[in-house]
């Protein structure tokens, strides 16, 4: 499962970033509102947390603008001790739920667990994701290559559904490194390469013909 969590304060921000992938999912960080939306907007994740109070453009704007253009990832908004109008109106421009300042690490996981089963049950295309005999379960957050199960780090298995959601496209090294890598501090200049080999270690070996293609001078694709 993939995680945007858009908040200004930096020590809460990697303290929530450590607990996620602790859990597994993958996160990505946008530390203002302007970036916060454009990331938002990609429609590539499972589940946004969002900071009321933001420079740039507030949570409440960034979810209207989310509603607008139908990205209905859920939003788990953040708002200060006692800020009931601000939780009044993010639930009337389209927040799903929201968790009162200071808050337990515990509910926070719960409440993102309930939003998830939410979205479970309204069921997509978009979450089951099949390239020949490989498919990756967004719900589950399982891959099998024929009928194997294959265990996955949360970092490739963010890597796969970013190649698995662009079958046969050949992404360059910085599309992937954007989309996958994107605001993460730890990221290395071939931290691509690195997690491809780790990929096709899993994904590929011992199984009839590779999937992950190189594509020289430009990129990976995949591709049945």
């Amino acid at each position: 499962m993939h995680i945007l969590v858009v908040e200004d304060e930096q020590r809460l921000t990697y303290l929530l970033r450590r607990v996620l992938l602790e859990e597994r999912y993958a996160v990505d960080l946008a530390h203002d509102g302007v970036a916060g939306l454009d990331l938002a907007l990609s429609d590539t994740y499972d589940v946004v947390i969002l900071d009321v109070m933001l420079p740039g453009m507030d949570g409440i704007e960034i979810c209207r603008q989310m509603r607008t253009e139908r990205v209905m990832t859920p939003v788990l908004m953040l708002t200060a001790l006692g800020a009931v109008e601000d939780r009044v109106t993010g639930l009337n421009v389209g927040a799903d739920d929201y968790l009162t300042k200071p808050f337990a690490m515990e509910e926070l996981l719960a409440r993102i667990n309930a939003l998830l089963r939410r979205r479970t049950h309204h069921f997509d295309e978009k979450q089951l994701l099949t390239v020949g005999d490989l498919t990756l379960d967004m719900v589950r957050h399982e891959v099998c290559r024929d009928g194997q199960l294959i265990e996955l780090t949360a970092k490739e298995f963010a890597l796969l559904e970013y190649l698995m959601r662009h079958p046969g496209q050949v992404l360059t090294r910085t599309q992937i490194t954007d989309a996958v890598w994107r605001y993460d501090l730890e990221a290395l200049s071939n931290v691509v390469d690195i997690y491809i080999h780790y990929l096709r270690d899993k994904v590929d070996q011992g199984f009839s013909r590779p999937l992950i293609k190189t594509v020289r001078g430009f990129g990976y694709k995949i591709t049945s």
